[in-house]
Order: C-alpha cells, then structure tokens, then sequence
C-alpha cells in the first residue's frame, strides 16, 4: 500500500460555504483545515475564502511553524510585523517563526479573497497549532472603518 491520500476541496469559488477551524471555538466560515482531513505529518495546510471587508480580527505567530500564503483570487492585505501587504492573485508570502501575521479581505475586492496557507515545520505538526499564540493586545493595522 502506497502513503497517499486524494480528496477534492471543491473549486474556489465553493470555499466559502465551508465552516471550519483548528477547533470549534477558531471555527468559521470559508476555512477548511486540509491536515484535519488527510494524514499530514510535517506539512499543513487551509483552504480559505473571506467577504470583501472581513478580517482575521487577531494576530498570531508560531514558535515553530513557517507558513506559506499563496492567494488566487481577491484583493486583500496582510500585517506582516510592522508591514502591510498588498496581496492578489499570484501573491505568495512566506512568514517566518516569531513573524506576527493578520490579514483581511479589501472592502472594494472584486470578490472574495481565497488563499491557501500551507503550514510547515521541523518537526511533526501537530493537530493544534500548539506553538500559536493571539496577541489580543495589538491593534489592527488599517483603521477600523474602510
């Protein structure tokens, strides 16, 4: 028996009506945890889709894991550290251990903001991202009404 799994997640544009999370508290709309599904041991990853104007609502680093956004459809923007990002079809952006990261879906995108966060570590990956911690005390990094 060979060590590979194939699943579909849908076409893009059926994303957001998935509602998922690492667990149901971190759950919502338009996220699909793609390892809670196969057998992923050192690799992770999340199929995602926001509505012109919404937003993460936190920041988040990890200790452990490096993560890969690569966007495909949407106009959006990421904080990354003291930066923010423009990001659109063809975007990939790679954020390192300690890199606090938010993100948020332009209110004037043309569509939803869809993206695939691949998740990656030296070591197994766990169920929960363990090593992840929400920094509630930084604000955003655009004003609250765009």
């Amino acid at each position: 028996m060979s060590d590979y799994q194939v699943m579909s997640i849908g076409s893009p544009d059926e994303w957001r009506a998935f509602h998922g999370g690492f667990d149901e508290t971190r759950s919502r709309d338009g996220r699909r945890v793609v390892d809670h599904e196969l057998t992923m041991q050192y690799i992770g990853m999340t199929a995602n889709a926001l509505v012109p104007g919404e937003e993460a609502g936190y920041w988040h680093t990890h200790a452990r894991i490096e993560e890969l956004y690569v966007f495909l459809a949407g106009r959006g923007q990421m904080g990354v550290g003291d930066d923010v990002v423009e990001v659109g079809p063809g975007s990939v952006v790679r954020v390192g251990q300690g890199v606090p990261r938010t993100w948020r879906a332009r209110p004037d995108s043309p569509g939803e903001l869809r993206w695939l966060c691949i998740r990656a570590g030296g070591e197994s990956l766990p169920h929960l991202p363990d090593d992840s911690a929400r920094l509630p005390e930084r604000p955003m990094p655009w004003p609250a009404a765009d």
